[in-house]
């Protein structure tokens, strides 16, 4: 049996998760798989790509190649067509996905986390193009809450949604202007992420507001925002689900595999362990 060959490609790549959790998710169903991690300079991305096409049997797409790799795939499918972004190649067909959806979906159904309702998205960047599109799927209210020198980057995404989904209402305000009812908060910014663990995007006086957060900062796996919102009585969940759940929804794709909700907590439980060994000192 020939071994597998997958990987990770961006740049710059410095610590990710990506081999550990596709390690796991591989010995999961018995697959005889490698998963490297690839860092190609912008100036040589036109002919890695093709090579890495050639040699692989899918990989993963991150900053800043999502919308880069689309020119090189026969076809993209799914959600990758309505956000522009890649993360996930089948090499075998050249087929672009995208597994953010996915792995967002899951994670807040494994919290028991409804999107519905009004949602606040703060920040403006890459991943916000996917909160706020299956919020607007949703049909949920969406409130971008920015710094003023992103408030150009969210119309930019806010007009993108109201492509796709006219009937939904949105608006953007300052962060530091953010307020209101809301049924679920979604932090999109990096603020308290190692090792600034301490910060937190919103005063926690907000929280009291919200029924529900969604950090998708993974490291800390307790951001100072989800110790806050669980003080507040709000459902909370943090970045690490996604992270594993995404995985696991590439893998699908490339191997016509499936996990159960149970095998994927117990991958989340390993892959936050490996992460305070290796990330957090």
């Amino acid at each position: 049996m020939n071994t597998k060959k997958f990987a990770v490609i961006g740049h710059p790549l410095g610590h990710t998760m990506s081999p550990f959790i596709h390690t796991e998710l591989f010995r999961l169903n018995g697959i005889d798989a490698e998963y490297s991690v690839v860092d190609i300079d912008p100036s040589e991305f036109d002919t890695e790509i093709p090579e890495l096409i050639s040699t692989l049997d899918g990989f993963n797409v991150t900053i800043p190649y999502k919308s880069a790799v689309i020119p090189f795939m026969n076809s993209i499918e799914g959600e990758a067509k309505e956000y522009g972004s890649v993360n996930t190649v089948r090499s075998s067909d050249k087929t672009g996905r995208t597994t953010d959806p996915t792995g967002f979906l899951r994670a807040l159904a494994a919290a028991d986390i409804e999107l519905g309702g009004k949602v606040a998205i703060l920040g403006a960047g890459g991943v916000c193009r996917v909160f706020s599109g299956e919020a607007a799927r949703a049909g949920c209210d969406i409130t971008f809450g920015v710094l003023e020198s992103d408030i150009q980057a969210a119309e930019s995404i806010k007009a993108d949604v109201l492509r796709h989904h006219p009937e939904v209402k949105m608006s953007i305000v300052k962060i530091t202007e953010l307020s209101g009812e809301f049924d679920l908060l979604v932090n999109a910014t990096p603020v308290g992420m190692y090792p600034r663990v301490d910060a937190m995007p919103v005063p926690s006086e907000l929280l009291s507001h919200c029924k529900a957060v969604f950090d998708a900062v993974y490291n800390p796996e307790n951001t100072a925002l989800l110790k806050a919102a669980r003080a507040a009585g709000c459902k909370a969940q943090g970045g690490m689900p996604m992270l594993v759940w995404q995985a696991a929804a590439a893998q699908e794709i490339w191997l016509d595999v499936n996990f159960n909700k149970a095998d994927i907590e117990n991958v989340i439980v390993k892959a936050t362990a490996y992460m305070n060994e290796h990330f957090t000192k």
